[in-house]
């Protein structure tokens, strides 16, 4: 993407109040995922390293905006530091399906043959488990952890990302340029890399950015279900689970935390939906007409 479509797609975002908000929910996510240690008002709290009985299930008030638990820690701090592990879950769990799914879509879908037709099975074997179920599944095996929750959601998500990429590639190799490629006398590492790839990652792009908040949703699943990161982190999802066994008598525990993962994922959503629009030539050609 070169610097002058960039330009136009936030400009695009811009002008649309709806995705100017979940542009500013997604920054202000990131930002406070990027500064949370700094910004805690109680670090060792956030930290789950403090154990303060006095303090116990006190509501929401100025001095803790968000209550505390039952443990006396600030709920407030917990969520702000959550937002870190969040991001790191998000980008983590995005990223490392995409290492995968991309070159194993891209040569199934350029190549094709019995090569492709391998790959492809496999990926169809992945497909055939439900994803949150086998993501479930790989984490109740590799024990609780954050690299390990990280690892079951991109490996039950990146067949998603190899099935786009092949259908994508299998309507773009045969295009003239491509062509005029081979012509020429460019390897066919060379073709996939720098004609085919670019070309494809469009839908790619819009679905990741989808699913930044998917992966937050289901790793927060994970959490909730007791085979997710381990406690004290303060995950978003962990918080949720902590605190759903107090709800009647310091509800505050479990509602800070679930309204910061419908937030964010809400974010994610409609920052996804702008980006589908702006990448789209014919969307982005029909809301300019529109605004002129």
């Amino acid at each position: 993407m070169s610097f002058e479509e960039a330009r136009l797609i936030f400009k695009l975002i811009r002008v649309n109040p709806i995705s100017m908000t979940g542009l500013i929910i997604v920054t202000a996510f990131v930002v406070m995922g990027l500064l949370a240690p700094y910004i805690t008002p109680y670090p060792e709290d956030a930290w789950g390293l403090t154990y303060n009985i006095e303090k116990r299930y006190l509501p929401p008030s100025l001095e803790h905006p968000f209550g505390t638990d039952e443990m006396g820690r600030d709920v407030f701090s917990r969520v702000i530091l959550g937002a870190r592990f969040s991001l790191l879950i998000s980008v983590g769990v995005v990223g490392l399906a995409l290492l995968i799914g991309i070159p194993i879509g891209l040569v199934a879908g350029y190549l094709g043959g019995r090569a492709g037709t391998l790959l492809m099975r496999i990926t169809d074997m992945f497909l055939a488990f439900p994803p949150l179920l086998l993501a479930i599944a790989l984490a109740a095996t590799l024990g609780r952890g954050l690299v390990n929750v990280i690892i079951a959601l991109a490996i039950s998500w990146w067949p998603w990302y190899s099935r786009l990429v092949y259908v994508q590639v299998n309507s773009i190799k045969n295009l003239p340029y491509v062509d005029a490629a081979k012509i020429i006398g460019l390897s066919p590492f060379k073709i996939m890399v720098r004609h085919v790839l670019p070309n494809a990652l469009t839908p790619v792009t819009v679905q990741a950015a989808l699913d930044m908040g998917s992966a937050i949703l289901e790793a927060a699943g994970l959490s909730f279900l007791g085979v997710g990161v381990k406690p004290p982190t303060p995950e978003w999802g962990l918080l949720v689970s902590e605190g759903w066994a107090t709800i009647n008598i310091a509800w505050w525990s479990s509602l800070f935390p679930g309204l910061a993962i419908l937030v964010t994922v809400i974010g994610f959503n409609l920052l996804a939906d702008a980006v589908r629009e702006a990448m789209d030539p014919r969307l982005r050609k029909a809301i300019v007409m529109r605004r002129l």
